[in-house]
């Protein structure tokens, strides 16, 4: 890959997997503006693992307390951050079931090459992001997440496989609704994403291994790029939410949404959804 390619992939991929705004959207309309190849398999992983140890470091803390939690679960010890853990892994079931269902019978690769859907999800799920945050209550914290709420941000989680719809976008939409805080909605996704964005890059090495891909010094680069631009992005994020709404993203993703559908009807290849 050139380098230009290295650095446009890390910053679509380190910053649209976590802003709520659709990555699958901005990685079509890369095509579509340089005419280049598609990266291959082997460097969606590369991406995904950088994006996963970005979230990780970023919580360093919650994630030694959750491990420390899970293992007093299984000494038969219950700690409030054991049973946060325990929602956690239980609200990734719901994600794990759909995408299996899906991709058995069929629904993913028919998708993938429906570009418009990503270009409505965009668009719909924009709108309920606004509308979440701006009439949702403010009375929850992390500490009170229980197993329905997690469940229910869980299954707003699976929905995000259909392209379009951003995964830190709906599972924080999804938190608003159920009246959590801006910030906290905003953490409980990012944790929750950390068994989702690993299953997906194990999903994927699976893919590369089939391929017979071989790792190059470009997608190491890549990798290293997204690390560092999607642990900023998580950064900025982090305090933004803190003191603004979700408004400007949402606008952000209905503009996208309509700068999709203007491409899609005028004509112009988009080539398939990753």
């Amino acid at each position: 890959m050139m380098i230009l390619q290295i650095v446009v992939l890390a910053l679509i991929q380190g910053i649209t997997e976590f802003l709520p705004i659709s990555s699958s959207g901005h990685l079509l309309l890369v095509p579509a503006l340089t005419g280049w190849p598609d990266q291959g398999v082997l460097t969606d992983v590369m991406v995904h693992m950088g994006s996963f140890l970005a979230v990780v470091v970023y919580f360093w803390r919650d994630c030694v307390n959750l491990t420390l939690g899970a293992l007093d679960m299984l000494r038969g010890r219950i700690t409030p951050w054991g049973k946060l853990a325990m929602l956690i892994v239980l609200g990734t079931i719901p994600a794990v079931v759909f995408g299996v269902i899906l991709d058995k019978i069929g629904f993913m690769d028919a998708v993938r090459q429906m570009p418009q859907i990503v270009a409505w999800n965009a668009i719909i799920f924009g709108i309920l992001l606004y509308l979440c945050d701006r009439f949702g209550l403010a009375i929850r914290r992390m500490s009170d997440m229980t197993l329905a709420p997690a469940l229910i941000i869980g299954v707003a989680q699976a929905i995000a496989i259909i392209p379009g719809t951003s995964r830190s976008g709906i599972t924080m939409t999804a938190a608003r609704a159920l009246g959590f805080e801006r910030p906290e909605a905003a953490r409980f996704a990012f944790l929750l994403g950390i068994p989702a964005i690993a299953g997906a890059g194990v999903f994927k090495l699976g893919d590369a291994a089939a391929s017979g891909e071989a790792i190059t010094f470009g997608m190491l680069l890549t990798a290293v790029l997204t690390f560092f631009v999607a642990l900023g992005t998580i950064t900025v994020l982090m305090k933004l939410v803190r003191h603004v709404s979700f408004l400007p993203f949402a606008i952000y993703r209905v503009l996208l949404g309509l700068v999709l559908l203007a491409l899609i009807y005028s004509g112009m290849p988009l080539g398939a959804v990753n």
